[in-house]
Formats: C-alpha cells, structure tokens, sequence
C-alpha cells in the first residue's frame, strides 16, 4: 500500500519560510518523479514544482521560482520543499505527489499518488 505523508505547514507571516516533507512508503521511491502541488479555496488545484527521479532535475511553477526550492533524499525515501520569502497568495494545502515516470511532469493527472495534504496560511 503507497502512502505519502506530508508535514510541516503551519501559519507564518508574510516573507517568512516554512519547510514541507512528505515520507513515501511502499514504493520504489527511485522510479518516480515526485511533485508539490497546492490547492487554495475555490480554486483548482496547482502545480507547484517537481523533481525528478535522482533529484538531477528540477521544474517549478513561475510564480515560486527562487522562493521554493524542492530536493529528495532516496535513501530515505523522502522530498522536501524549502519555502522562503512567502507571501499571502501562497496560502493554500500542499499536497505531495508522485508519478512514475523519469521525466517532470507538471498535470496532476500524471501522478499516480497523492498524500493527504497539510495546510500552509500566509497572514499578511
């Protein structure tokens, strides 16, 4: 059974960081690429970055580049994502997700697991 557990949203202020992790199980983490995405109220939901199987290779969402940074450690079946200088707009559930495949993907219909989300609130 694959599970992708994600941790570490909270409330912060504007132009603070936050870390995101989310803990993979029951996968061969090495054949997925794996992403963030986010979904805010009343809106669909968003990609946000994504990097490859080896963490080579990385691809974020033009609204985020140099503010997140995304990374993985395979050994410990892990992907992170380092969020600096946030802003109010960033307000939203962060979902980690993985898709096999070696390429990077950005469609959420590419990825086939999703965790359960974890709540980031940017207060102005």
């Amino acid at each position: 059974q694959v599970q992708l557990v994600e941790s570490g949203g909270g409330l912060v202020q504007a132009g603070g960081s936050l870390r995101l992790s989310c803990a993979a199980s029951g996968l061969t983490f090495t054949n997925y690429a794996m992403g963030w995405f986010r979904q805010a109220p009343g809106k669909e939901r968003e990609f946000v970055a994504t990097i490859n199987w080896n963490g080579g290779s990385t691809y974020y969402e033009d609204s985020v580049k140099g503010r997140f940074a995304i990374s993985r450690d395979n050994a410990k079946k892990t992907v992170s994502m380092q969020m600096n200088s946030l802003k109010p707009e960033d307000t939203a559930v962060y979902y980690c997700a993985g898709a096999r495949t070696f390429m990077l993907p950005t469609g959420p219909a590419l990825y086939d697991y999703w965790g359960q989300g974890t709540q980031v609130t940017v207060s102005s």
